[in-house]
C-alpha cells in the first residue's frame, strides 16, 4: 500500500491524478511524497515535484508538467532532479557500501495531459502519459536492497540530522542502559505516516493535530515549520507554546531542518519562536498583539486580579484584549501552536484574528497533560461564528486532499506499561475511591491507541481497554524487564527518598553508561519545587555531580545541559523528556482536594520518560500510591473500569474540581467552623435544640 503524503504543489491537476494512481496500488509498500522533499543547495532550497519511495522500486523522481505544454527542456529538468537526490543519499553513510549507493534511483516526467510524446525525447529520459505506461516503468524500475529501506526514509524525512544529536560512542559494556538506551534511539528512525502527513499536508485555514504525550508533536510542529519556510521564505511564521523550556528544543529542530532543506539557517526574522503571552522583555503573542493595537498589556500580578478563577488568569486577558479590538491588523502567514490543551478558545481565536487570510493555523494537543483541568473546545466553537451565523471553521478530512484533522496514534516515548499505568493512576481506574476524571467523549480512547478486549465504551458500562503493539510498539518495553521500566517505591521519611535518589543517580552515572542529560527529577508540587529539591542537590554536589533547577539557576529558555542533572518543576518539565525520570514526593498526588490537577500532574510527570520511571515518596499517602500501582501491574497493564454516566461526570468533576486561593480559604474556614460546631455538639457545650429548625432541615437535606 502506498502512503500518499499531500505537500504544498503549484501542480494541482497532474499531481492529483498521479496520487490517485498510487491509490489504487495495493502491490506497492512505500510513500509518494508530493511537493516533497526540499533539498538544501548551495543556491538554497530546490523542490521535488514528487518522490515515491517504496521496498519494490527504492526512489524514483517525479518531474511533473500541469496541462498540455511541451517546451519544457525535459532533460536539464531530469538530470537535475537525479543529481540533486543522488548527492543528498551520497551524503549519508548508512545508504552505501564502500563507494556504491545502494539505492536505486529513477526519474521520469509525469505529463498525464499530453496526447502523445514528443518526437525529441530521448528513451533515456522516459515521459509517462498513462496508467499503462506507468505500470511499464516501475515494473522496470526493481531495487534489490530493500534492507536499506527504513535508513532510506530516515534520510528522506530529515530525521538522521535530530538522531545525530547525541552519540554515544563511550558505551562500554553491550547490557548498561547507556547501550539499551543507544539501541532504543536507533529503533526510532521514522515518521510514521500520521507524522508525514502532519509534517507536510498544508491546508489553507485550520488545522488540528492530537496525540499522545510523545507522538510526536513537537518534532512534527518543527519539521513542519522548516518545510513552510523553505517553500515559502517570504511568509511570515509564529510557533508559539505555554512552556518557556520549549523555545530551546524548537530553536534546535528548526535551525537544524531548515539546513536539511535550504542548506541554510533560518531567516529569524520570518520565522519567529514565541511565547504565547510575553512581556516588556520577552517576545510573545498576547504582548506583541496589544503592542500592536494600542492596548493595555495585563503582566501576571495584574491578571491575577483581573480571573474569577485561578489557572485562569492568561485567557482573562486573552478575553479582555478579543473584547477591546475592532478592527485587528493582520501580520502573520501561518502560526503553529503547541501545548493548546493549556490555552482557552480566547488565545487560539486571538492568534486567528491576527492571521493573513486564508488563516493557516495549525494547533497540536494532548488533553491529558492539562494541568489546569481545561477542555480543549470544538474548532466550530474555539474560532466562532461569521457574520451570517455559520461556523468559520469546521474540520473535514476529504479523499485526495490535505487533512485537516489529524490524530498521531502511537507513542514513541512511552512503553505500553509506562504509559497504561500513567492512564490508570491518571483518571484512578483502580483507584479504592473511584474513577477521579474520565474523557467526556468515550470514542477518545479508540483515538489515542487502545482497543476494546471486552464490554463497551458506554455511559453505564462495562469496558476493558489495552494497548496493541500498533500503537505502542514492543521495542519500546523489550529492552527491560517490567520490575525495571517502572518502580513505585515509598520511604519512611523524606531522608530516605532523597539518599535513595542520590545513590541510584550516582549508579546511573557510574555504572549504567548514562547521561547527565538522560535523567531527569521531577518534583510534584511546582509552589514548593525550589525549596524541596536543595538538600538533594546539596548532596550531589558533595558527590561531585553537578545540577541545574530548571528556569531557576538555568535561563527560563533552556532545559538541558549535557553536563548536569536536570531538577524541574512539573510545569517546566512538560514537552522534555528523558531517558531515566525520578517523580519525588509523589505523595502529594495522591489524596486531597483538587485531585484531578494532581493526578495531572503525576500522569505528565510519568509520560516525560523515554525508558524508565521511578516514582518516590514517603508516608501513607504514598503507600496509598503503590498500592493502586500494583493493581495495575497485577492486571497486566490492561485498563477495566465502568464508564461513568453523565451525572457521575458532573459529579467527578465537581468534587476533584480546581480552585482559586481565595476559595481554598473560604471553604477552609467553612471546615473549620463547622467541625468546631460537631465538637461542640459532642461536649454538650450546645444542643441541637439550640440550633433553629429551618437550618436543621437545610443541612439534611443538602447532605442526604
Amino acid at each position: 500500500m502506498v502512503n500518499v503524503i499531500r505537500g504544498d504543489v503549484d501542480k494541482p491537476v497532474s499531481s492529483r491524478r498521479l496520487a490517485e494512481y498510487f491509490e489504487s496500488r495495493t502491490d506497492i509498500d512505500g510513500s509518494l511524497y508530493l511537493g516533497y522533499p526540499i533539498i538544501g543547495t548551495s543556491q538554497g532550497g530546490y523542490q521535488i515535484d514528487a518522490l515515491l519511495v517504496s521496498r519494490e522500486n527504492g526512489v524514483v523522481i517525479f518531474n511533473i508538467v500541469e496541462g498540455t505544454n511541451s517546451n519544457i527542456n525535459l532533460e536539464e529538468v531530469q538530470d537535475e532532479s537525479f543529481n540533486k537526490i543522488q548527492s543528498k543519499l551520497f551524503q549519508h553513510k548508512s545508504l552505501t557500501d564502500r563507494k556504491k549507493l545502494m539505492v536505486e534511483i529513477g526519474v521520469v516526467t509525469f505529463a498525464p495531459a499530453w496526447s502523445g510524446k514528443p518526437n525529441n525525447i530521448s528513451d533515456e529520459y522516459p515521459v509517462i502519459i498513462s496508467a499503462s505506461s506507468l505500470d511499464e516503468y516501475l515494473n522496470s524500475q526493481s531495487w534489490e536492497h530493500s534492507e536499506y529501506f527504513e535508513n532510506l526514509n530516515s534520510v528522506i524525512q530529515a530525521m538522521t540530522s535530530i538522531r545525530k544529536r547525541k552519540q554515544r560512542s563511550y558505551v562500554q559494556r553491550e547490557d548498561s542502559r547507556g547501550a539499551k538506551l543507544q539501541r532504543l534511539e536507533d529503533s526510532i528512525a521514522n515518521l510514521d505516516r500520521n507524522q508525514s502527513a502532519a509534517v507536510i499536508e498544508t491546508v489553507e485555514g485550520v488545522q488540528r493535530i492530537r496525540g499522545l504525550a510523545g507522538s510526536g508533536k513537537t518534532i512534527v510542529l518543527a519539521l513542519k515549520v522548516a518545510y513552510l519556510h523553505a517553500k515559502h521564505p517570504d511568509w511570515d511564521i509564529a510557533v508559539t507554546f505555554n512552556t518557556r523550556s520549549l523555545k530551546g528544543q524548537f530553536k534546535h529542530l528548526i535551525n537544524t531542518f531548515t539546513i536539511e532543506h535550504t542548506s541554510e539557517e533560518p531567516d529569524w526574522d520570518k520565522v519567529k519562536i514565541i511565547h504565547a503571552w510575553g512581556s516588556p522583555s520577552i517576545e510573545g503573542i498576547y504582548y506583541e498583539v496589544c503592542k500592536r493595537h494600542n492596548i493595555e498589556y495585563r503582566d501576571l500580578n495584574t491578571a491575577k486580579r483581573l480571573a474569577d478563577t485561578y489557572g485562569q488568569e492568561f485567557d482573562k486577558v486573552c478575553e479582555e484584549a478579543l473584547n477591546k479590538i475592532t478592527t485587528f491588523e493582520q501580520y502573520y502567514d501561518a502560526i503553529l501552536i503547541d501545548e493548546a490543551q493549556d490555552f482557552s478558545q480566547h488565545f487560539l481565536r486571538l492568534c486567528y484574528e491576527i492571521l493573513k487570510e486564508p488563516k493557516r493555523i495549525v494547533y497540536a494537543y494532548d488533553e491529558l497533560q492539562n494541568l489546569n483541568k481545561k477542555t480543549m473546545e470544538s474548532p466550530e466553537v474555539i474560532f466562532g461564528e461569521d457574520a451570517h451565523g455559520k461556523p468559520r471553521v469546521q474540520l473535514q478530512n476529504i479523499p485526495g486532499e490535505p487533512k485537516q484533522d489529524i490524530i498521531l496514534e502511537k507513542c514513541y516515548r512511552n512503553s505500553r506499561p509506562i504509559l497504561s499505568s500513567a492512564h490508570a493512576l491518571g483518571f484512578g481506574i483502580y483507584r479504592e475511591g473511584g474513577l477521579i476524571q474520565m474523557f467526556e467523549y468515550a470514542g477518545l480512547w479508540r483515538d489515542i491507541g487502545y482497543e476494546v478486549d471486552e464490554g463497551s465504551l458506554e455511559d453505564g458500562k462495562f469496558v476493558k481497554l489495552h494497548r496493541t503493539s500498533n500503537t505502542s510498539p514492543k521495542f519500546l518495553e523489550s529492552h527491560s524487564s517490567i520490575e525495571d521500566l517502572i518502580i513505585f517505591k515509598s520511604f519512611n521519611n523524606n531522608r530516605e527518598q532523597i539518599e535513595w535518589l542520590i545513590d541510584q543517580i550516582e549508579k546511573n552515572l557510574k555504572i549504567d553508561e548514562l547521561k547527565a542529560d538522560d535523567i531527569m527529577v521531577i518534583h510534584s508540587n511546582p509552589l514548593t519545587t525550589r525549596t524541596a529539591v536543595g538538600e538533594a542537590r546539596a548532596l550531589l554536589f558533595d558527590k561531585g555531580i553537578n545540577s541545574n533547577l530548571a528556569g531557576v539557576t538555568t535561563s527560563p529558555d533552556d532545559f538541558f545541559n549535557e553536563e548536569v542533572i536536570t531538577f524541574t518543576s512539573i510545569n517546566r518539565a512538560k514537552g522534555n523528556e528523558a531517558a531515566m525520570i525520578y517523580v519525588v514526593n509523589a505523595h502529594e498526588c495522591f489524596s486531597g482536594s483538587e485531585l484531578a490537577r494532581k493526578r495531572n500532574i503525576l500522569f505528565t510527570a510519568m509520560t516525560r520518560s523515554k525508558a524508565w520511571i521511578r516514582v518516590l515518596g514517603y508516608g501513607e499517602d504514598m503507600k496509598g500510591l503503590v498500592e493502586e500501582f500494583e493493581r495495575v501491574k497485577t492486571n497486566d497493564f490492561v485498563l477495566e473500569f465502568t464508564y461513568p454516566t453523565e451525572e457521575e461526570l458532573r459529579r467527578m468533576n465537581l468534587i476533584n474540581r480546581d480552585m482559586s486561593p481565595k476559595e481554598r480559604e473560604r471553604i477552609a474556614k467553612q471546615q473549620k467552623s463547622l467541625k468546631e460546631l460537631l465538637e461542640a455538639l459532642d461536649k454538650g457545650e450546645i444542643h441541637k435544640e439550640d440550633l433553629p429548625q429551618d437550618v436543621l432541615e437545610r443541612l439534611r437535606d443538602k447532605l442526604l
